[in-house]
């Protein structure tokens, strides 16, 4: 890895900026994103550097960093020569994790295209709105995902269809894909690679500032729309990754489990890009959901790292096959996607003896904004610090920062913004502030060190009798009761009180939990107004692909 360019030593820190005091040994206050052309010239120089240790395995097969190289570039020869994909195009990739997706991926990076990442549990109208949005001219799509293509395929831009099957990657592959037929040309993944291998792929060039993604938000506020994200902005996060966790990082050895999907920005970037960036090895897993085989792969790897969102965590807590297993060689777990409740942060370092670094970032962030410090001696309940070359100003309704201590709406400026929502300028200037800061729409407050804390969603806040409730802070403490496995708050329609607290929740399995008991529970730890007016018990909560609780479904 080359030697990273400081802006600014971290003696020679603003005021503004106090987090960087927080530093560990060894972390800058600034990276220079413009060291790298692009993201193809900096997976290319991981290729010189790694080239036969293992990148990626995924169902008993492993790419190493050279054999990525040499599939990406057949499949981007595909692309290029029998296609006429170029930097004018967009491909949309449309696969949970496989060996496949980083082929794709690369390859379509290599052409210089526009790249979006389509969740492949979208629902037709979910689908389609994306697709046209992004103008995607080629999708490559799973295909047990080609039934819910084929229905809205006729009302999109696409051209071609990339059918990816398990065995692709194996001599004794499929040779006819067996997809309904369409106008659009449907093609195997296997037979674009071979054709590719024949085909000479024309070098490109890629500038910093040319688009790599459409990254789409999730549409909790209304329709999806896409981040658009340079190839800068993820060059400058791979840095700000490498530079906040490098001194706990050994390149080229680090084993990472990867259960969040590639097609989520957390993944993506981190899994992905970063640490293929920092030679490690991740193990991807398809189908998390399937928690003992979820376990069976834990257990058949010496893991160092892993990447989780607070479900996945609580659930792999509750399985007496996981409690089980080595932790020795664990060293790096890092959380994010949504809050990180203390009971569980606590149990899994009594579990693991590796406490969870919690960060916090969006698609439109590329994503990280800000992590704790790799040297973390207890669970810190906040979301770390702002990572380097990240200004971060917390602000009230009125556009005014707000006082140390006091809580803001968290705007944030750096390399790794977005340029903007794709097609939609009205959109952009709104969400950014005059100074050329993004609102997040979060709700923090920083303390005297530099530590931000999330409050809640912006638009999530409940207002009972004009005093603010956030849900995070009810759903920590309803979590830290015994009986509780998962549980999500949302403001309800009051007569009385304009809004009232409702909480969801799921017990343990076998456990009985009465509505009067939980109150109990909360009143003893909550202000009157903050404790749950309704609650219901369901069987299951609503959550995202990568294990985010969705309180929208609830509402």
């Amino acid at each position: 890895m080359p030697t990273q360019l400081l802006l600014k030593s971290n003696s020679d820190i603003p005021m503004e900026k106090i987090w960087c005091r927080q530093y560990p040994a060894g972390v800058p206050a600034a990276i220079e994103p413009n060291i790298y052309r692009s993201v193809v010239a900096l997976f290319e120089q991981s290729v010189l550097r790694f080239g036969p240790r293992p990148a990626f395995t995924n169902l008993d097969k492993t790419l190493t960093f050279s054999i990525l190289d040499a599939l990406s570039r057949d499949f981007a020869a595909y692309l290029q020569q029998s296609l006429s994909i170029n930097n004018q195009d967009c491909v949309a990739i449309m696969l949970p994790n496989l060996l496949q997706l980083p082929i794709a991926l690369f390859g379509a990076m290599r052409t210089g295209a526009r790249i979006t990442n389509v969740n492949p549990f979208y629902t037709p109208t979910e689908l389609e709105h994306q697709l046209n949005d992004a103008g995607a001219k080629t999708i490559v799509v799973n295909f047990d995902s080609m039934s819910v293509l084929s229905k809205i395929l006729h009302k999109t831009l696409i051209e071609t269809v990339i059918v990816v099957h398990p065995d692709d990657l194996t001599p004794s592959g499929k040779t006819s894909c067996g997809a309904k037929q369409h106008p659009q040309e449907t093609v195997e993944f296997k037979a674009a690679l071979a054709s590719g291998r024949k085909l000479e792929l024309h070098p490109v060039e890629i500038d910093n500032e040319d688009i790599l993604f459409l990254q789409y938000t999730g549409g909790t506020t209304g329709i999806s729309k896409g981040a658009t994200l340079t190839h800068r902005n993820l060059i400058a996060n791979i840095l700000q990754f490498s530079a906040v966790l490098g001194p706990k990082i050994e390149q080229g050895q680090e084993v990472i489990l990867a259960p969040l999907p590639l097609y989520h920005i957390f993944a993506l970037s981190l899994n992905a890009l970063a640490f293929l960036y920092l030679g490690g090895h991740s193990i991807l897993i398809t189908d998390p959901r399937n928690l003992p085989a979820l376990v069976s792969e834990f257990d058949q790897w010496n893991f160092s790292v892993m990447l989780g969102v607070n479900t996945l965590f609580n659930r792999l807590l509750n399985s007496p096959n996981f409690r089980a297993l080595d932790f020795s060689a664990l060293k790096i777990c890092i959380g994010g996607g949504a809050a990180i409740q203390r009971s569980v942060a606590d149990r899994w370092f009594e579990t693991t003896h590796c406490h969870i670094l919690e960060g916090y970032g969006l698609s439109e962030t590329s994503p990280l904004l800000t992590l704790n410090p790799y040297n973390l001696t207890e669970f810190s309940g906040t979301i770390g610090l702002p990572v380097p070359s990240t200004e971060i100003s917390l602000r009230d309704e009125q556009g005014n920062a707000v006082a140390v201590g006091e809580s803001g709406e968290l705007c944030v400026k750096g390399p790794q913004i977005m340029r903007g929502y794709w097609g939609q300028k009205a959109a952009t200037q709104e969400a950014m502030t005059a100074d050329g800061f993004f609102k997040t729409g979060d709700i923090a407050t920083m303390d005297e060190k530099g530590y931000f804390r999330i409050v809640d969603r912006k638009k999530d806040m409940i207002l009972v009798s004009g005093f603010n409730v956030f849900p995070n802070e009810v759903e920590e403490v309803v979590s830290q009761c015994a009986s509780v496995l998962e549980n999500a708050c949302i403001g309800v329609p009051d007569e009385q009180s304009g809004e009232a607290v409702k909480i969801f929740v799921a017990t343990k399995p076998g456990i009985q939990l009465s509505a009067e008991e939980l109150k109990t529970h909360c009143k003893q730890r909550l202000t009157a107004y903050k404790v749950p007016k309704y609650i219901e018990f369901i069987d299951e909560l609503p959550k995202s692909t990568i294990g985010k609780i969705l309180r929208r479904k609830l509402r």
